[in-house]
């Protein structure tokens, strides 16, 4: 027969939220300010529902508790962002065959509505980390640590949670462990957990880390977003990079838009599901084809492809010379058709800014130009 599991015992130095230390703790960080993060997570609170899914589940908790709108329906009439939603970046089978990386993890939460800043230890100091923990637990940012489990005394390895608060006076921060059927909730050392992010992922040969996820002004989009497609995304970043050189040498509309092809089956048109929402995807859509220049782009590409060599473009535009914008033609203005292409846009570019900053090195460098 095989052996089934019922949870873990948590190591000694961890205090598990059920216990009496825990509820003293709680108190005490609550009195100084150290919880104020906390409940907008924990009214959320989610248990993640695969083994594989500890980044899904933990950003899920952290959108939630975020209050951004999916945009997409959930359930009936509702929209809620759960784990079969997460489904730009990487395709799902592919996370519950492997997980997921930091990287990846701040793709999905870009993608999805969220400003996302990927830091590693290796780029800052224990000081940077606790000023990290403090400001989540003024409710400033929300932060998922992605760290070995290993390293701190627990069986497993590499695994993601929510940041749930911070214990200055002890320095203790509270994990809200998303696999609950292993671990609950617990206070362990700040240091101790800064340990275990330095733990090298196999997967990416780099560091672990945390995400430090706020509210994007403009949240989620409808429709397109970047998928990597079955390619890793240190690959697909290297593209990119070949892209930006094309775009440098490119003179006219034609070579701008051919310049975008090789990146064009990595963007993908998503079919909202409720009706208001497909009107307005269907009304962005029209405006973006009602772009001076997309005649042009359409003769470059064809006209299956335009609409996405157009959207890459103007996410891009930050990527142009001022004579290359300027034959791009600006967006038709004053309307709703405009705002939600807007959104559109500003999700592709946050995308494709934290790409080209992980292709060049840049640490930290995850958000998309204000």
């Amino acid at each position: 027969m095989n052996e089934t599991l019922y949870r873990r015992p948590l190591p000694d130095d961890a205090v598990a939220f059920s216990s009496s230390e825990w509820r003293r703790l709680f108190a005490e960080a609550l009195a100084a300010g150290g919880l104020d993060g906390y409940f907008p997570l924990a009214e959320q609170f989610h248990t993640q529902s695969d083994p594989s899914f500890c980044g899904l589940g933990s950003l899920v908790v952290a959108l939630n508790g975020l209050g951004i709108d999916p945009g997409r329906l959930w359930k009936g009439p509702w929209r809620w962002f759960a784990e079969d939603l997460l489904d730009c970046c990487v395709p799902l089978s592919e996370v519950q065959a492997r997980g997921i990386d930091l990287d990846e993890l701040g793709c999905l939460a870009r993608c999805n509505g969220a400003e996302a800043t990927v830091q590693r230890p290796d780029a800052m100091d224990l000081a940077s980390w606790r000023v990290a923990l403090a400001g989540a637990a003024r409710g400033e940012t929300v932060l998922i640590a992605a760290y070995d489990r290993a390293v701190l005394g627990q069986t497993g390895s590499g695994h993601f949670s929510p940041i749930g608060g911070y214990h200055q006076g002890r320095d203790l921060a509270l994990v809200l462990d998303v696999a609950r059927f292993k671990y609950p909730p617990h206070w362990v050392s700040a240091e101790r957990l800064w340990l275990a992010m330095q733990s090298v992922d196999p997967a990416t040969g780099r560091m672990r880390g945390w995400l430090a996820l706020r509210r994007r002004d403009r949240c989620s989009a409808l429709g397109f977003t970047l998928r990597c497609s079955g390619e890793s995304w240190q690959a697909f970043a290297r593209e990119l990079t070949s892209m930006v050189a094309r775009l440098d040498r490119a003179a006219g509309l034609a070579e701008l838009a051919g310049a975008v092809v090789p990146l064009l089956d990595h963007l993908e048109l998503r079919t909202p599901t409720a009706d208001a929402h497909r009107t307005a995807l269907a009304a962005a859509r029209g405006a973006l084809q009602a772009l001076p220049a997309f005649s042009s782009i359409v003769a470059a590409v064809g006209p299956e492809r335009a609409e996405a060599a157009a959207v890459l473009l103007l996410a891009g535009a930050e990527l142009l010379s001022p004579a290359q914008r300027a034959a791009l033609g600006a967006i038709p203005s004053a309307s709703a058709a405009e705002r939600t292409l807007g959104a559109e846009l500003a999700n592709i570019r946050a995308q494709l800014t934290a790409l080209l900053a992980q292709a060049r090195g840049t640490p930290g460098a995850c958000d998309p130009p204000r």
